[in-house]
């Protein structure tokens, strides 16, 4: 019997896309601000960014319990697999992109969804930050793009057909291709207060696609080495111990039973002439 992860009800969806268009917006506000904006730092921003993100990613999770079931187990469960996840990251980080936390958030986003996977992404970032040292105004940003990349692994289909190594083939090809959105992403977050880049400096006031095409130049020309080094070990992670690490949260989560419901029967009435059923 396989485990279906979490479903994504309608009220966890609507708090994950608030939370959603409010990174998109403090992403890529630059990219709309005129010539004469102070285009100077996130550092601004990012407490405004930080102190909305924390009340709604409780949205989030209330929106799970009330909409799937999600209860004391899986917030446990939630807990566990975000000191895990903060534990691996510095384990790599700093040399060469190879941030070993990333496949965790693959396997652990497909197999308990997209609303735990959000939340999981959002707080083992959260919690690496605090572990590592790494608190500053891109924390809040990396947390939105850990939340989107375990995220998108509980959106990947689901079908009797993608069980064993095609499901470790699809993984890995998520969390290849994902390795690179999220440093993508990040970029996004930093280039408009770098300099020095040829043709690749941020130009406040020009078309968005002119910005683009510089943000591009940027991209490949700073960040591409490293993203590749993620990418990478995410791939050769999930293929090598991502079949017993998948069938560990399943059975975990089978355990955990997280979407039983409770139901209460009357005690049956005895027939007339028998005795009184004992427990």
């Amino acid at each position: 019997m396989s485990q279906r992860p979490l479903r994504l009800g309608p009220r966890s969806a609507a708090a994950i896309a608030l939370i959603s268009l409010l990174g998109l917006m403090a992403f890529g506000w630059p990219l709309l601000a005129d010539a004469d904006s102070a285009v100077t730092s996130h550092a601004a921003d990012a407490p405004w960014l930080f102190a909305a993100l924390l009340p709604l990613l409780v949205a989030v999770v209330v929106a799970t319990v009330a909409d799937s079931g999600m209860d004391a187990k899986a917030v446990a469960m939630l807990g566990v697999l975000a000191a895990v996840g903060a534990a691996l990251r510095p384990l790599g980080a700093g040399t060469a992109g190879l941030e070993p936390m990333f496949f965790l958030m693959v396997l652990s986003g497909r197999v308990l969804g997209p609303g735990f996977g959000f939340v999981l992404g959002s707080v083992t970032m959260f919690a690496s930050a605090l572990l590592t040292g790494g608190v500053g105004p891109w924390m809040p940003f990396q947390m939105l793009s850990m939340a989107w990349f375990a995220m998108g692994a509980g959106l990947l289909p689901h079908s009797a057909a993608l069980r064993g190594r095609a499901e470790l083939l699809l993984l890995a090809a998520y969390g290849f291709l994902a390795s690179f959105a999220y440093g993508t992403v990040m970029n996004l977050y930093g280039w408009p207060v770098v300099a020095g880049q040829t043709g690749a400096d941020f130009v406040p006031g020009a078309p968005v696609h002119e910005n683009l095409l510089r943000f591009a130049v940027y991209v490949l020309t700073t960040s591409l080495g490293w993203d590749l080094g993620r990418a990478a070990l995410t791939v050769v992670l999930t293929l090598t111990v991502g079949g017993p690490l998948l069938k560990a949260l399943r059975r975990a989560t089978r355990r955990a039973n997280f979407e039983a419901q409770v139901t209460f029967e009357a005690p049956e009435r005895p027939l007339p002439g028998e005795p009184p059923h004992r427990t």
